[in-house]
């Protein structure tokens, strides 16, 4: 329950940091911190669920639902912003979609859940790109530096308007830059995660017996 409550948290958070993010200087300041707690619960919700001894099947799919809840709220208004292309909320979401509706059925047909000892991936290299630490650690590395930075940068935005200068034009500059880097190493990291997935998954889209009996359902 403990851990499940932390992953409302983070959601509902979440969306505190896009109305933060739409005020003033020091509201969008804080939302930025935020940003880095919200990120932040998405590693402690799994490990109070392992200490508690409360981790579950349904724990683990909803950890995944309050991770795509985030990221997308995330990339999608900064897309609105126009900080980033909208193909980066639309490479991501339709990877979320392609992927989580393998592991729906998984789940559904076979009780397989995406990561533990019952996973749905067979491969090794499939486990270790999408469950292994050293790539879960990374990509959320990617998506913190590349969501404070967007923040950073709204946030410096609206001190140059108010006259508040906090950060030189040229500094400006190489932050903008720096973002777009972290926010195409993140898409990377997606996709890299992602495609394992859809291939060690595609007997659920080719095998015959798969599309029949979930009509039947």
């Amino acid at each position: 329950m403990g851990a499940n409550v932390i992953t409302l948290g983070r959601i509902f958070l979440a969306f505190v940091v896009l109305v933060l993010f739409q005020m003033d200087f020091y509201e969008r300041a804080v939302a930025v911190g935020l940003t880095i707690l919200v990120i932040y619960l998405d590693s402690l919700d799994g490990f109070v669920a392992r200490k508690l001894g409360l981790a579950s099947d349904f724990g683990a799919l909803f950890d995944i639902t309050g991770d795509r809840i985030v990221e997308h709220v995330y990339w999608i208004y900064f897309a609105t912003t126009g900080l980033i292309s909208f193909w980066v909320p639309i490479i991501i979401v339709s990877r979320s979609f392609l992927v989580d509706m393998l592991r729906s059925v998984a789940y559904a047909r076979e009780g397989k859940t995406p990561f533990g000892e019952k996973t749905m991936m067979r491969h090794p290299l499939t486990r270790f790109l999408t469950a292994s630490p050293f790539s879960r650690s990374l990509y959320a590395v990617a998506k913190v530096a590349a969501f404070v930075l967007l923040g950073l940068i709204l946030t410096f935005q609206v001190g140059f308007e108010q006259i508040t200068h906090w950060i030189r034009p040229e500094q400006f500059g190489q932050l903008v830059r720096l973002s777009g880097f972290f926010v195409w190493l993140a898409v990377a990291l997606n996709l890299m995660r992602g495609i394992p997935v859809l291939i060690d998954g595609r007997h659920y889209l080719f095998e015959k017996r798969y599309p029949r009996t979930l009509k039947n359902t």
